[in-house]
């Protein structure tokens, strides 16, 4: 599973810079859910050759009522998942009372600390973290995130000892990854209960890190699976008492070691911001989705149809993954469900020739053409595969780099169509077929250049 990194200390240091730095994103999804609050971030992030998952909180300050007790108890939650934790400080301000506090916490936590002062542009690295080593936690770093100063190195001693991810090896021989998510109470132990119980077998329990992650082998119709489990240790003895809960960072892990992703909406609720963003984010990883509508049994028939149209309206951008209406307590459509599980893995793993990828590339722009830039034609030339889960299809052409972002997903849409990779999203990647004597003309006789130029016409004909 991904390293989790958190990032500690008093407000106003500079965390929520570093946790864009780390993720080079300029935004996060904000877990809005039961029981957390606002101030917690979560993203991936890979600056080096290993991925991990980094943790952005509001602040720790010592308070016993307010929104600032909410903000350091969700703290101490985030400390609790961490793996590492990266303790922010401000090089300009050097240790205040409040950073005392913090360094008293993190010492009473046991965690492993590295102690960062950001703000130090300009002062000598000596200096900007002289301050700190009263705090007892190590050797200073010294870094800027606002210019990208140090954050390598940082990176570097955050992931020492993660080169192999936890895990993961005991699973990849298991067949088919799946996990399962969603919003407490949405119905994840039933199904989970219904996949792994009565007639399944259970090869084992395995836990896979101490934040309670399960990977559970269970076979379905003569084919192996790994449910991934994100609400918690399912002991075979125990899953008729499985108690719903929720970890973002369970989830993030989950999402990234699973083949395929089960999204589980209860069908008496709307569906909420919560959803989209979390299901969102798996698009964004590239797993192959399923949409689960559970407790679909006890909806009136009168009211069904209004349900359907509400998810294509709040679901736009997950046109890729298939809708199933299930009953987990009951089974009702459990069956169906995993045979989709079945296609969206086998789809997410195709291999598409070249050959035909080129065939419906050329079939999809005689249908629509690529736009007019300057007033010559963006022609793109042939397509092959760059990779599986998610199905990658690398275009070449020119002028690609001002291919519209409708009329790539409208390629994407072509080829998901005619090569049937539902459950699936596809990536189209774009490279330009550059011109190998481009400016090198001035260095031609006027003969080799009369060459060039009938070579490169015989080129574009082609």
């Amino acid at each position: 599973m991904l390293p989790v990194i958190a990032l500690v200390g008093r407000p106003n240091v500079g965390k929520s810079t570093l946790f864009n730095v780390l993720t080079r994103t300029r935004d996060a999804l904000v877990a809005d859910l039961p029981g957390l609050t606002r101030d917690r971030n979560y993203g991936y992030g890979k600056l080096g050759s290993i991925p991990y998952i980094v943790v952005d909180t509001g602040g720790l300050v010592a308070a016993t009522e307010g929104i600032e007790e909410l903000m350091a108890q969700q703290t101490l939650r985030a400390i609790e998942e961490a793996d590492r934790v990266l303790f922010v400080l401000d090089a300009r301000e050097g240790c205040t009372h409040s950073d005392r506090f913090v360094a008293q916490t993190l010492r009473r936590l046991g965690k492993d600390v590295i102690v960062v002062a950001n703000k130090s542009e300009g002062v000598d690295s000596a200096t900007a973290g002289a301050d700190f080593h009263q705090l007892g936690l190590g050797e200073p770093l010294t870094i800027s995130a606002a210019h990208g100063d140090g954050i390598r190195v940082l990176v570097d001693r955050a992931l020492a000892g993660f080169e192999v991810a936890h895990g993961a090896a005991a699973v990849e021989d298991l067949g088919i990854r799946v996990a399962v998510i969603g919003r407490p109470n949405v119905g994840k132990s039933t199904l989970i209960n219904r996949l792994i119980g009565e007639d399944r077998l259970i090869a084992f329990d395995q836990p896979g890190t101490t934040r309670d992650a399960v990977f559970v082998p269970f076979e379905r119709d003569g084919r192996t699976y790994t449910l991934i489990d994100t609400a918690g240790v399912r002991r075979r003895s125990r899953v008729e008492e499985a108690i719903e809960k929720f970890s973002i960072v369970k989830t993030l892990q989950a999402v990234d070691s699973a083949n395929v992703v089960i999204g589980v909406i209860d069908a008496h609720d709307t569906v909420a911001e919560q959803d989209a963003s979390l299901f969102g984010m798996v698009a964004e990883r590239g797993r192959a989705l399923i949409i689960a509508v559970n407790k679909w049994d006890g909806i009136p028939m009168d009211k069904r149809e209004e349900i359907r149209t509400g998810l294509d309206l709040k679901l736009p951008f997950l046109d890729f993954a298939p809708v199933h209406f299930i009953s987990a307590l009951h089974g009702t459509g459990v069956g169906d469900l995993m045979r989709m599980v079945n296609k969206a893995y086998d789809a997410s793993m195709r291999d598409l020739s070249t050959p035909e990828l080129t065939r419906v590339l050329e079939t999809a722009m005689q249908q629509h053409q690529p736009p007019l830039i300057r007033g010559r034609r963006i022609k793109l030339r042939y397509a092959h595969q760059g990779g599986r889960n998610p199905p990658i299809i690398v275009v070449h052409g020119n002028q690609v780099q001002h291919v519209p972002e409708a009329y790539r997903r409208y390629l994407a849409g072509v080829f998901r169509k005619n090569f049937r990779l539902e459950g699936t999203p596809v990536r189209v990647e774009f490279r330009s077929d550059e011109n190998p004597f481009k400016g090198k003309r001035n260095e031609l006789t006027p003969r080799q250049v009369r060459s060039r130029k009938r070579l490169m016409q015989r080129v574009k004909k082609r």
